[in-house]
C-alpha cells in the first residue's frame, strides 16, 4: 500500500512512520513543510491512504492557524479530487475544536471541510479529536506540557504551574499510533461521526509535575516508579527520552572494604531491593540468618560456594556456583548462610532481597554456618 503522510517530520508523523516501517509498510510518501510543493500532486495521485497530520498549533501570527489547519487541508483534498483518488483520509484534529479560540476554530473548519469532502466524493474519512499528546520525540514548549516538564526537570530548569488542580486529558503516542494503524486496516474506533483513541489518562497538573520530579529523584533514592500504573509507565519512558545525552548514566554508592564491595542498585517498597556484591578471592561473606527476609543470589562472574545450616541443626548444605552456568540460589528464612569466593578472580553476585534494607529493623542475625 502506498501511504501519504503529511507532517511527516512532526511528533506524530515520526512515530507513525517508524511503526509503519516496523509493520512492513515500505511505500511511504513523506510530505512536510520543507518538501518540494510540486510533490503534493504526485503523492496525491498515487497514494492509497492518507494520514493528514500537518497542522499549526503555535504560530507567530494567529492568521497562520487558518492557513495551516484549513488552507493546506483544502489544497490536499483538491489534489485528491483532481486525480479522482478516493483513498481514505485520516486527519488529526484536536479537542480544542470544541472551543471558540483561533486554534479551535481552524481545527473545526478543517473537520467540516473533510466531512463535506466525504459526502461529495463518497470517500471514507477518519477524524480524530486528539487530547494532549505525549511521548518520545515531542518538543518542549510546543507539543505538550509533558514535554516541557520532562525537558526542564531533567535539566534543573524551573517549571511554572498556574493552577495545580487543573485536570489534563493525556494521550500517549504509542496508543495513538496503534489506533491509526487500526484505521489504516479499516478498523477504526468510532464515536458517532468522529473516531477516537480508546486509551486516555486524566491527571491534575500539580500531580503530573510531582510524578516527573520523582523520576529525577529516583536516581538518588534508587527507587523504581510504579510501572504497574499505565500512565506512570508511559510518563517514565517519556521522561527518559528527554535526558541530556551526557546524562544517561549516574553513579552508585559503592561500600568498599578489604573484602570487596557491596552496592545497592534498585529499591522498591513492593518488590524488594537489588544489589551487586563483589568478593575478592578467598573471602567469605554472610554468616547470618533472617526471620522473614528472603534473598536470591546469582553469581555472574567467578566461582563460589554457598553454604546453609538451619539454625537448630548441625547439617550443612552446600551449593557450588559459577558465572559460567547462571543459577539462582534462594536463601530461605531460618537458615544461616554464607557465600565464599573459591576462585582466583573477583566474584560478582547479583543479590535480590524481598524488602529494602531498613537499618531500624534489619532482620539480620550473625551466626557462623
Amino acid at each position: 500500500m502506498k501511504i501519504l503522510v503529511t507532517g511527516a517530520k512532526g511528533f506524530v508523523g515520526k512515530n507513525l512512520i517508524s511503526e509503519l516501517h516496523n509493520k512492513g509498510y515500505d511505500e511511504i510518501f513523506e510530505y512536510d513543510i520543507e518538501t518540494d510543493k510540486t510533490m503534493l500532486e504526485t503523492y496525491a495521485k498515487q497514494c492509497e491512504f492518507v494520514f493528514h497530520l500537518a497542522g499549526v498549533n503555535r504560530p507567530k501570527d494567529e492568521k497562520e492557524f487558518m492557513q495551516g489547519n484549513f488552507g493546506f487541508t483544502s489544497e490536499l483534498l483538491e489534489q485528491l479530487k483532481k486525480h479522482r483518488n478516493k483513498s481514505p483520509v485520516l486527519i488529526t484534529s484536536s479537542i480544542q475544536a470544541e472551543k471558540d479560540n483561533p486554534y479551535g476554530i481552524s481545527k473545526k473548519a478543517g473537520e467540516e471541510l473533510l466531512f463535506s469532502y466525504s459526502k461529495e466524493t463518497n470517500t471514507d474519512v477518519y477524524v480524530y479529536r486528539l487530547a494532549n499528546l505525549f511521548g518520545k520525540w515531542s518538543k518542549p514548549n510546543y507539543n505538550t506540557v509533558v514535554a516541557t516538564f520532562c525537558h526542564n526537570i531533567a535539566r534543573d530548569i524551573e517549571i511554572k504551574i498556574n493552577d495545580p488542580e487543573y485536570e489534563l486529558t493525556l494521550c500517549y503516542i504509542d496508543d495513538v499510533v496503534e489506533e491509526f494503524i487500526r484505521a489504516l486496516e479499516a478498523e477504526p474506533t468510532r464515536n458517532n461521526e468522529f473516531c477516537e483513541v480508546p486509551i486516555t489518562h486524566k491527571i491534575k497538573l500539580g500531580k503530573l509535575a510531582e510524578i516527573i520530579k520523582s523520576f529525577k529523584e529516583s536516581r538518588l533514592n534508587l527507587s523504581v516508579p510504579e510501572l504497574n500504573d499505565p500512565l506512570i509507565k508511559k510518563l517514565y519512558s517519556t521522561y527518559l527520552s528527554f535526558l541530556p545525552t551526557d546524562s544517561f548514566s549516574y553513579s552508585l554508592k559503592m561500600n568498599c572494604d578489604n573484602r570487596g564491595s557491596f552496592t545497592e542498585f534498585l529499591r522498591t517498597q513492593e518488590k524488594g531491593q537489588v544489589s551487586v556484591n563483589i568478593s575478592k578471592p578467598g573471602i567469605t561473606k554472610g554468616n547470618h540468618w533472617h526471620h522473614t527476609k528472603t534473598e536470591k543470589f546469582l553469581v555472574v562472574k567467578g566461582t563460589g560456594l554457598i553454604r546453609f545450616r538451619k539454625i537448630d541443626s548441625n547439617e550443612i548444605i552446600e551449593y557450588k556456583v559459577t558465572g559460567e552456568k547462571l543459577e539462582v540460589v534462594d536463601i530461605p528464612p531460618g537458615y544461616t548462610h554464607s557465600i565464599k569466593n573459591t576462585g582466583n578472580e573477583d566474584m560478582v553476585t547479583v543479590m535480590w532481597a524481598n524488602e529494602a534494607f531498613n537499618p531500624e529493623k534489619p532482620d539480620t542475625y550473625y551466626l557462623e554456618v
